[in-house]
C-alpha cells in the first residue's frame, strides 16, 4: 500500500523538534560558545556543517541552500581555526543529550524503539543526492540511547532537507528564492526571515522580481496562482521524497516510529526553547 505524503508530515512534525534542540537548547548556545565561536551563526555553520568536515564555505552554501554566501564565508574556514570538526561534533552530541535531559527525556523503552527504529530506518536508505544525510550516516551511532534518539532524528531530517533542496532545485527556484516564496504563502513572516537569513532590501526586492517574472508572485509579493501551485508542488514532493529513508520499515513499524516520537516531541515543545516562530513550519498540535 502506498503511503500517503501526510505520514511524512507527521512523522516531521515530531522528529524535527527532538533534532532542533542543537538550535535552540540553552546548551546548544553554551557549548558553541565555550570552543570560542563569535556569535551564534559562526556555531550553527560550524555544527551543522562539521560532519562534511573541512570543506570550503561555497561547499556549505549550496548544501544548506537558502543562506547568503557571505554569512557563510564570514563563518567558514574561520571556525576551524578554533575548533576542529571532531571537537565540535562532540560538543554539539553532548549539548543536545544534555537539553533532552533537562527536558526530562529519559533512557526508558520510549526513546530506545524510537531510536533503534529511525536508526535502522536511516541505515538501510539511500545516499543517493543527500550530502548532509550521507556525512552524518558516516558517524558512528552513539551508544548512549538518548545520543542515540538525537543522532537518528538528526539523519532523518538532514535526509528531508536534502530531498527538499533538490526539489527545489528542480523547480528552479533558487536558495534565495525559496525564503521569498516562503514567505509569500504565508507561513512565516517575512521580517523574521529578512533578519535571520540576512536579506538587505535590494535582495528581497530583486528575488521578488525574478518570482514575478515567472508568473510565480504578484507585483507586490503575493503569491499567484501560479505561485500557490508551484508552492504546493514543492511541498507534497518534499513529503513524498522523504517517505524513502522508512522503505525498509513496514506499516506497523513506521507506526511503532511514530507512536514512539509522539511524547518525547510533545515533551520537547513543551520545555519552551523552541521559539513560537521558526522557518520549519511545524504543527504542535499533536
Amino acid at each position: 500500500m502506498q503511503r500517503l505524503p501526510e505520514l511524512a508530515r507527521q512523522l516531521y512534525d515530531r522528529f524535527e523538534p527532538i533534532h532542533a534542540v542543537t538550535y535552540f537548547a540553552p546548551e546548544a548556545r553554551a557549548a558553541m560558545d565555550d570552543l570560542g565561536f563569535r556569535g551564534f551563526w559562526m556555531g550553527y555553520f560550524a555544527a551543522r556543517s562539521a560532519p562534511l568536515g573541512r570543506v570550503a564555505p561555497e561547499v556549505v552554501t549550496a548544501l544548506f541552500y537558502n543562506f547568503a554566501a557571505a554569512g557563510v564565508a564570514k563563518a567558514l574556514p574561520a571556525a576551524w581555526d578554533i575548533a576542529g570538526p571532531q571537537v565540535v561534533l562532540a560538543a554539539r552530541e553532548a549539548a543536545a543529550v544534555a537539553a533532552l535531559r533537562r527536558y526530562g527525556i529519559t533512557d526508558d523503552e520510549t526513546v530506545r524503539a524510537a531510536a533503534q527504529l529511525a536508526g535502522s530506518a536511516a541505515r538501510q536508505a539511500s545516499v543517493d543526492g543527500r550530502a548532509l544525510f550521507a556525512a552524518n550516516l558516516a558517524l558512528p551511532m552513539p551508544t548512549d540511547p538518548i545520543a542515540a534518539l538525537w543522532h537518528a532524528t538528526t539523519l532523518l531530517r538532514e535526509h528531508r532537507g536534502d530531498g527538499h533542496v533538490a526539489v527545489l532545485a528542480a523547480a528552479g527556484v533558487s536558495g534565495r528564492e525559496s525564503t521569498v516564496l516562503h514567505c509569500a504563502a504565508g507561513t512565516v513572516p517575512a521580517d523574521y526571515m529578512r533578519r535571520t537569513r540576512h536579506y538587505d532590501d535590494a535582495e528581497w526586492r530583486a528575488c521578488e522580481q525574478s518570482l514575478a517574472s515567472r508568473g510565480l508572485l504578484t507585483d507586490d509579493g503575493a503569491l499567484t496562482p501560479a505561485g500557490r501551485d508551484l508552492k504546493n508542488h514543492i511541498e507534497a514532493s518534499t513529503d513524498a521524497l522523504s517517505l524513502r529513508v522508512f522503505d525498509s520499515l513496514d506499516d506497523a513499524e513506521v507506526q511503532a516510529l511514530l507512536d514512539a516520537l509522539t511524547p518525547i516531541a510533545r515533551t520537547v515543545i513543551a520545555a519552551g526553547d523552541m521559539p513560537a516562530v521558526t522557518p520549519m513550519t511545524l504543527r504542535r498540535n499533536f
